[in-house]
């Protein structure tokens, strides 16, 4: 019968499949992590200005190992360089000693990153459940995941939580397969931590909180300790290690320091609904569920394949009705060390906000790991489950449940494989595309140390396509280091202050104090409405409304006035003014260009 052959091709367990089914399975598991990187590739290269839109505040620095002139005292890029972790920058910098574009290579590391990530995932499965289709879902469904989402594509510190924490997991498992050979598996495991800690330090404590929990077994009804001498071993060298990585982090101090209180937060509009970095919520649920403040990931479900996951633990009460059960690991239980570690960390990152930085990033990542391998396990179930029921008749009803079990085999198949074709703009990359080619080639032509000065959204851009420094822009406007964000804020306060002023004298002595060279102005800046529809100016109170209700009163604001005079470079929707040229200007001359 078809079913038999089907079942015996799709869901027999690796101790009876051949080598050639688990190469199958696993070589078509890459195989579609292959075309994914593909279809990301051809956006990364749709333009010669195209950059990831969190790569912009974590990459752009790094060119300063192509060319150590560029960026000079430049507040930006000096935190967000103290703030990378050190294997993070390593890595960049050491592709940067042959010669490598920082930015160029964030556009390749993601495809590696998610081949690792792929065959770690696979493995991890197969521990779990030894089916070969079982790793394969488990790895498609995270990888259609992953391609949603910003965090692997964006090549920046939490791209790498994915392939560590899944490694981590993997040589943990096999940990317990070869017990006896304790080595084998204690000295990967160990390293994984250690790279966790040099390029994701939130993931330590992760790795370290699965460690702990498992000293505790659920035997005979009720909670003790393991039995085993290598949980105890692998436990006290992970926690070893996570002191020796993360030591370095306690001990270092930056000019940047301290991290801002959570009374300090709540002070600022940053904070709150629509601000930069949104975090309180006045909707408790929206608080504690979503956003950077909750406990679950970004699109949970996506793919719908996902929600089977969440018949799991129904499913594992059945093992009559679903023989394949009883294929499962006593391992499995990870997957609920994982989410218990997690969560806990969750919590603990909420008591000590914003120390242990955004509780969302203990669990968001994690969940989705447990979540695409439970739904892989539990579609693995069902298909054996009907795959078994359709062989089990006569005649007549045989040819039925055959139809009816190859029919809903074959749309599973085509639902896993197609389903990336009904997302739109799959995948999504949160690619930045420049639409000012000449003004981006303007400023690369000026000297390595020009400052500009500018309120337009545009500036997120200059830093990565023209090397050269801003003094503020939405993008950089990273609030969780007072040390670096009271700079950061008071500079965007004097820039609202000087671009609106009816005051000469109060504009020279801005571009004096901050060494501006160029000052970039959208041409709707001076409009009524300019300031009121932006939400990232109107953060910063009381400049903002002063400036708006000068507007409004009429009152010209001096720098309008030295358009036409101190204009260096136009297009349709921009305008570069030299900061030198508004220096020179006197009142006299200011007055014959007002008119």
């Amino acid at each position: 019968m078809l079913s038999r052959y089907l079942r015996q091709f799709l869901t027999t367990p690796v101790p009876k499949a051949s080598k050639l089914q688990v190469i199958f399975w696993f070589s078509l598991s890459l195989a579609f992590a292959a075309v994914y990187s593909t279809m990301w590739l051809q956006q990364a290269f749709s333009s010669e200005y195209v950059v990831q839109d969190d790569a912009r505040q974590h990459v752009f620095w790094m060119r300063r190992f192509l060319d150590s002139k560029l960026f000079p005292n430049d507040l930006i890029a000096d935190y967000f360089q103290s703030v990378a972790p050190w294997g993070y920058t390593t890595l960049y910098q050491l592709f940067a000693a042959i010669g490598i574009d920082p930015i160029l290579f964030s556009k390749f590391l993601p495809v590696v990153l998610d081949l690792v990530t792929t065959g770690y995932c696979f493995g991890i499965c197969l521990e779990i459940l030894p089916v070969p289709v079982a790793g394969f879902i488990a790895s498609l469904v995270l990888n259609q995941n992953l391609w949603c989402k910003e965090d692997l594509v964006s090549a920046t510190p939490r791209a790498f939580i994915y392939p560590l924490l899944l490694a981590f997991l993997y040589y943990l498992l096999q940990q317990d397969r070869k017990r006896s050979r304790l080595t084998n598996s204690l000295l990967p495991c160990m390293a994984v931590i250690a790279l966790q800690g040099l390029f994701y330090p939130q993931c330590v404590f992760i790795s370290v909180g699965v460690l702990v929990l498992r000293l505790l077994r659920w035997q005979q009804g009720e909670i003790r300790f393991s039995r085993y001498r290598s949980d105890y071993w692998f436990c006290a060298a992970g926690l070893g290690v996570a002191i020796l990585v993360l030591l370095p982090f306690a001990l270092t101090t930056s000019q940047f320091e301290p991290v801002i209180s959570v009374a300090e937060a709540k002070t600022l509009p940053e904070f709150w609904s629509k601000g930069r970095a949104s975090f309180f919520r006045d909707n408790p649920w929206r608080f504690w569920l979503g956003g950077r403040s909750g406990i679950f990931p970004e699109m949970p479900l996506t793919p719908v394949t996902l929600s089977a996951g969440l018949l799991l633990p129904i499913l594992l009460r059945y093992p009559s009705r679903f023989p394949l059960v009883r294929q499962l690991s006593n391992e499995s239980i990870v997957l609920i060390q994982l989410v218990i570690a997690s969560i806990g960390l969750f919590f603990a990152a909420h008591a000590l906000l914003f120390k242990l930085h955004l509780p969302s990033r203990y669990t968001q990542h994690s969940l989705q790991i447990v979540l695409a391998l439970s739904a892989a396990i539990a579609l693995t179930l069902m298909l054996d489950a009907l795959l078994y029921w359709a062989q089990q008749q006569r005649q007549p009803r045989l040819i039925k449940r055959q139809v009816l079990a190859l029919g809903t085999t074959l749309l599973l198949g085509i639902v896993l494989a197609l389903y990336p074709s009904l997302i739109k703009n799959f995948p999504r990359t949160q690619y930045k595309v420049g639409e000012v080619p000449a003004l981006y080639q303007f400023f690369a032509q000026q000297p390595k140390d020009t400052l500009i000065a500018s309120l337009a959204e545009e500036a997120d851009n200059l830093p990565t396509f023209s090397q050269r420094s801003v003094l503020v822009s939405p993008e950089y406007g990273i609030p969780y280091h007072t040390g670096y964000y009271g700079q950061f804020r008071q500079r965007v306060i004097h820039l609202i202050q000087a671009q609106y002023s009816p005051n000469l004298a109060g504009l020279q002595s801005f571009i004096q104090k901050y060494n501006i060279n160029f000052w970039l102005l959208e041409k709707q800046a001076f409009e009524v409405n300019y300031i009121d529809k932006n939400r990232w100016i109107q953060q910063f109170q009381p400049a903002a409304a002063e400036a708006q209700a000068r507007l409004e009163q009429g009152i010209k604001p001096t720098l309008s006035g030295l358009v036409e005079t101190c204009s260096v470079f136009k297009t349709e929707e921009f305008l570069v003014l030299s900061a030198e040229c508004i220096k020179k200007q006197d009142k006299a001359n200011y007055k014959i260009a007002l008119n």
